[in-house]
């Protein structure tokens, strides 16, 4: 119980979608009432986290997944102590399962279980990598659905305000003792996907009209995220990636064992610095146009980047989501300045893994 509070209050944005937190800021809205993620309404008030399996979970599938997407229903959204069901997609019986707890028709239970299923195939909950890839294949809820969580907002806001500082001076005329707080309000209200009155200067100076602004300020704030997510993993990438060159199979190791061990590890360290480096390239092409804005004062090409940005979207999500999920999953079965060592079988098991998930992102 103590753990779904936390998940619910300390969530990270690639790893959870919080459909219960989406539905407590905005369910009375319009377009959350017309636009549900889910038919089901108690599928549209749970939790739903990539997961990696562990050893007594894999018996719930009949394939060698070493990851999955899982579902979590609280029995009471208003008392998360009261504890909750949950199951994964994909496990064995998980459509019976859905039948049960949803009482959907036919036609609105499987419209649910393909989203489930296209959720699934993605490599993170991303929201900016989400949107994208969901309507590709047909689904597309309110924007309310594709939000980062408060937990990472929070700790976004310090960069944010850095981020927008550029555009204060340029948009708002403004005595130099307000400029805090008019780019405190600013990296507010991006991070909050709201479209109000204090953006009506760049909304004017950009020549956009208010839904393709709106547009616009969604796919600006993703690559702001992305900037942040990259800063914020730039520094755990190093170690990662050396203690990984590194590590050596405890106990006993077959021949073939120590040969892909040995391979692996130095395709994995390669393919790190390649992601982390095509994500660095994308975001200077973001970088540059926000310069064109800020520095030179050209804003048409800021406004055929925003345009034109969510096709980047995938390419940055799946890189990012893979670097992620090698380094927080390794610093969690290695804490920092312990000696790598791990049995034979297991780091095999780990390093496919890590190698799945690269390969899956193209790299």
């Amino acid at each position: 119980m103590r753990s779904l509070i936390a998940l619910h209050e300390n969530a990270s944005t690639a790893r959870t979608l919080n459909l219960i937190a989406i539905w407590q800021k905005h369910g009375e809205s319009e377009d959350y009432k017309n636009r549900p993620f889910f038919n089901s309404s108690v599928l549209n008030r749970g939790i739903i986290l990539k997961h990696r399996l562990r050893q007594n979970e894999r018996d719930l599938f009949g394939d060698e997944r070493t990851s999955a997407t899982k579902v979590i229903l609280p029995i009471d959204i208003t008392n998360l102590r009261s504890g909750a069901r949950s199951f994964f997609v994909h496990q064995k019986g998980y459509r019976d399962f859905l039948r049960d707890v949803t009482d959907l028709t036919t036609a609105q239970g499987q419209r649910d279980q393909e989203l489930l299923e296209a959720i699934d195939e993605l490599p993170s909950l991303d929201p900016f990598l989400m949107r994208e890839r969901l309507k590709r294949v047909g689904f597309e809820p309110a924007r309310h659905y594709f939000e980062i969580t408060g937990a990472d907002t929070a700790r976004m806001f310090q960069f944010v305000r850095k981020e927008v500082a550029p555009l204060i001076g340029m948009s708002y005329t403004q005595i130099e003792s307000h400029l805090s707080e008019k780019t405190a309000k600013l990296a507010s209200i991006i991070l909050a996907n709201e479209v109000d009155s204090e953006l009506e200067p760049l909304r004017r100076g950009l020549g956009m009209d208010k839904a393709a602004f709106e547009e616009g300020m969604f796919c600006w704030k993703g690559f702001i995220y992305y900037k942040w997510t990259l800063g914020d993993l730039a520094p755990k990438v190093q170690p990662v990636s050396a203690e990984i060159a590194r590590v050596r199979p405890s106990g006993p190791v077959s021949i073939d064992d120590e040969v892909y061990i040995a391979a692996a590890r130095e395709r994995l360290v390669k393919a790190i610095g390649a992601a982390c480096a095509s994500v660095r390239a994308t975001l200077q092409i973001y970088e540059k146009a926000y310069a064109d804005l800020t520095t030179h004062g050209a804003p048409q090409s800021f406004r055929e980047f925003l345009l034109r940005s969510p096709a980047l979207f995938q390419d940055l999500g799946e890189r990012l989501g893979g670097i992620q999920h090698i380094t927080s999953f390794w610093r969690y079965r290695c804490p920092a300045g312990s000696d790598p060592e791990i049995p034979a079988e297991e780091l095999v098991d780990l390093l496919a893994d890590f190698e799945s998930g690269i390969n899956a992102n193209g790299l």
